[in-house]
């Protein structure tokens, strides 16, 4: 048998350590998987684990007691036009006039004789202190046709901010002082101081049976700007299905009143004015 030669010999070992770096190769890439080029990210068949809610969680219940993230959407996901899933609108072609912070004994009075005068109702947010110094006004506004709304116990800005049961106290407890005037009243809506809504503060409303109340029309009269701009206010930006936010308590509202005598000839010549409904 002739002999091998040198070159032919380094030929073969070149070949059969090749054979075995390729095996070597496949080994290790069935044990690590892909390797994605530069640039681009390898899939994996491991879930990112930041992405996923723990092995043993369960979904959030919405029942009275727990607390309700401030980033999770209403309970049923629906969205009425305003912020967190606020009714910002009548939802038809009327306007509706909404009056906060009362009941007030100097003011309340004079928006009720407008209202009167103009044959209109409108929705009164109530703050259940106030509701509970004043509860003849309380059984006066009802018994003029106008609809009730929870503002709050006293006021508190910053409340959908607080605990699911401290934001469930308040409103009880301002529904309560109300009812305590007008036994068995309806109370269709609650509305946020200061418009500072959330989605516990929306969702604690909306399990007691409430419609989380913004507006559409703002004349800011709260700065007292005056009657004639109030009233230049709301007669210009009301347009069918408006909610005007007018406030008849919380300080100095003769300017609110006085506007009264304008914005009600004005708006009941172009739309129907009248109260929310108070059974929804």
């Amino acid at each position: 048998m002739p002999a091998v030669s040198p070159p032919r010999t380094l030929g073969i070992v070149v070949l059969v350590v090749a054979a075995l770096l390729g095996s070597a190769y496949a080994l290790g890439r069935s044990l690590i998987g892909p390797v994605a080029a530069p640039g681009v990210t390898a899939p994996s068949d491991q879930p990112h684990v930041a992405d996923q809610p723990p092995a043993t969680s369960v979904p959030p219940q919405r029942t009275p007691g727990p607390t309700v993230p401030a980033d999770e959407p209403p309970p049923d996901g629906t969205d009425e036009g305003g912020p967190y899933g606020t009714r910002a609108t009548t939802g038809t072609g009327q306007v509706a006039l909404t009056f906060d912070d009362g009941p007030d004994p100097d003011y309340t009075p004079q928006a009720l004789a407008a209202l009167r005068a103009y044959g209109v109702t409108a929705t009164f947010c109530l703050v259940g202190e106030n509701a509970r110094a004043h509860p003849d006004l309380v059984r006066a506004i009802a018994a003029e046709g106008h609809t009730l709304c929870n503002h709050s116990w006293n006021h508190d800005v910053l409340l959908g901010s607080r605990s699911y049961q401290s934001i469930q106290a308040d409103l009880l407890r301002t529904n309560e002082a109300i009812r305590a005037a007008v036994p068995g009243a309806r109370i269709a809506y609650f509305r946020q101081p200061g418009g500072a809504w959330t989605y516990p503060v929306v969702s604690v409303a909306r399990n007691l049976g409430m419609v989380s109340l913004h507006w559409t029309v703002d004349p800011t009269d709260w700065r007292k700007p005056g009657a004639a701009s109030i009233a230049d206010t709301v007669t210009a930006g009301t347009v069918p299905g408006s909610i005007v936010l007018l406030h008849d308590a919380g300080g100095d509202r003769q300017g609110t009143v006085d506007a009264l005598y304008r914005i009600l000839p004005n708006l009941t010549s172009r739309f129907q004015v009248t109260a929310l409904p108070p059974d929804l």
